[in-house]
Parts: structure tokens; sequence; C-alpha cells
């Protein structure tokens, strides 16, 4: 979600969207039953966020993560794109390694990755995301992941070569949860630290991979109608487990009526920054 959606690396969305006056109680009714029908109606496969165009709007992290991916990808000989959603990001790269292989775990995100990026000579392999992952030892001297569900760091070390690199980034802790606690209430400490970027530096440290660069931000997002929430809650299914429009329509309803009085509902997103590397002695 950004200001532009076909640009992946804009920068802050601007204005907030407000309401132009309040509403009669009819049509309020009317405007939060069509939001919310649009939002339903509409697809979530991939990971192609044009829908939030002027609904929603999202900060990118500083380092920009697609262009810099598209630099190593030009670079790198073999690469290995793991959780590749929709492959909208990876297919945003001028340049692909005469090798270039993209992992998916969701059917539907499969077929539409399929359909993008075969065209590109890149070959797209159906693999849940808990299980191995099934290339040899040291094949890929690249893998990288946008938001992966969970980085499995001795999987990643086990397929890189030595010298390879892991460059990722990660959703990191209590991401969006002004959202998460609207609907579920208050979570505990260990769901709200769940993702933190020093324990997952541990994780990959103890798989044998050296920490080049670590970088973490928090950044602003902006919902400006309810359909943007219900769009972003049936796309990013582990927010809300469950959620559907039946299950929280009171709440939805509340949150419209929030959003029509006071403008958009803030919330946060948190991001970290992976550069990994797999030491030469490495066997």
């Amino acid at each position: 979600m950004n200001s532009n959606p076909a640009d992946p690396e804009q920068g802050q969305g601007q204005g907030q969207g407000r309401s132009q006056g309040p509403h009669s109680q009819g049509t309020a009714a009317r405007a939060f039953d069509d939001l919310v029908a649009e939002a339903e109606a509409a697809p979530t496969e991939g990971w192609d966020f044009s829908w939030f165009e002027g609904r929603a709007t999202e900060e990118r992290p500083s380092w920009r993560y697609a262009e810099s991916m598209a630099r190593r990808l030009a670079r790198a000989s073999a690469s290995l794109d793991i959780q590749t959603g929709g492959g909208e990001v990876l297919a945003s790269a001028a340049t692909l390694p005469p090798l270039a292989v993209a992992t998916e775990g969701w059917p539907a995100n499969v077929a539409k990755a399929t359909a993008l990026l075969h065209p590109r000579g890149v070959a797209v392999v159906a693999a849940p995301e808990d299980a191995p992952l099934p290339f040899a030892d040291g094949a890929f001297d690249l893998v990288t992941s946008r938001h992966p569900v969970k980085a499995h760091f001795d999987e990643i070390a086990r397929v890189l070569r030595p010298g390879g690199t892991y460059f990722a980034q990660h959703v990191g802790p209590a991401s969006v949860f002004e959202v998460v606690e609207y609907f579920l209430g208050p979570q505990p400490d260990e769901v709200r630290d769940a993702r933190h970027p020093e324990a997952e530096r541990a994780e990959a440290e103890a798989a044998g991979l050296e920490v080049v660069d670590l970088r973490a931000e928090r950044l602003r997002m902006e919902f400006r109608d309810i359909g943007a929430v219900v769009h972003f809650l049936r796309k990013v299914v582990w927010m809300v487990p469950g959620f559907t429009v039946a299950a929280y329509r009171p709440r939805l309803r509340e949150l419209h009526d929030r959003i029509q009085a006071e403008g958009p509902f803030v919330a946060h997103s948190t991001r970290h920054l992976f550069d990994l590397r797999k030491p030469d002695s490495a066997a």
C-alpha cells in the first residue's frame, strides 16, 4: 500500500483523506455496506496492492528493497526467491540470473506467479512454507525473500553456496497491531515480540550465517475507508486468523463510523532488512 501502488518503492503517502462532513444515518449505512461488499468481492491472490490506491497508504522502508534486490539479481548466477507470493517483486527486476527459481506454498499464488514469471525464464516450485527446501546443498549464490511467513535459516544456509548471500525484507514484531488489537484485543508479550530482528539474528547466526547488515524501521500506515481494512484482513490472512465480515461486522461498523468522523485509522508496520552471508569456509 502506498501513494502510487504501481511503484513498489514509493515513499510516504500524503494527505489525511478526512470525510467532508457528517453523513445521515441512512447514507452512512449504505456507504458501509457498499464499501464492505466491494472489498469482499475483490481478488486477494498475489502481492499486488494496487486495489488500495486512494484508500490506504504505507510508508516504505528507506532501503528500497526491490531496487537493492534487483541490483544483486543482476550480478548473481543462480538465485532463489522464497515465498514469492504472486511473483510481483521478483518480476520487477529488469535482469534475472541465468538460473532463477522461486518457491510458493499457496496454490492460487503458485498459478499467478507461474503466469508472471515463467515468461521470464523463472522456474516456480510449489513448496510448503514449513517443509525443507527441495533443492540440493549449495545450489544458489543468492537467496531472496520479501516478507516470508517464517525464515528457516538452517535451510537457507544449506542451499547457499559458500560466499553466497541471503538478502531479505522481513515483517517485524507487532506489525500493524493497532488493527490486530482493535479486533482481537490486547495480545500477550510473546505474540507482540514474535519476529523480533534480534531473535532472528540469533537464529541466523546459529545456522552459520554471518550478519553483514541488519536494519529495522517502524512505518506509518493509514486506512482511509473500511473497505481498505476489510481487503487488508482478507489478503493478509494471518493478521486476524479466521477473519470474516460476518464475524466482525459490529466492530467493522464501529470502525467505519470512527473513520467517517475522525479521518484515517492510523497503524504502524515494522520491517527489517537482512543481508546475511554464508562464510567461504562453510561446507
